[in-house]
């Protein structure tokens, strides 16, 4: 009985409050998959850049000017 009066007794544990914590945690992991996409998407634009230009090229130069010329026999 004394021992519960001077606070010296079977010590409890408490239940931290992790919620601002967890959310905090969880804004920072969806923002470094976010970074991670956006270098992913970046490292494969400049990867396939020069290919993708030359290949845009050319689908232009056959639709604007050799497509109409075939089809109105200008050639």
């Amino acid at each position: 009985m004394a021992e519960e009066e001077n606070g010296k007794g079977v010590p409890t544990v408490i239940n931290p409050q992790m919620g601002s914590i967890e959310a905090v945690i969880e804004d920072i992991r969806y923002r470094a998959q976010l970074i991670a996409r956006n270098q992913k998407l970046d490292s494969g634009v400049s990867a396939t850049g020069v290919s993708g230009f030359i290949a845009g090229f050319v689908f232009v130069l056959f639709m604007a000017i050799i497509l109409p010329m075939f089809i109105w026999q200008v050639i």
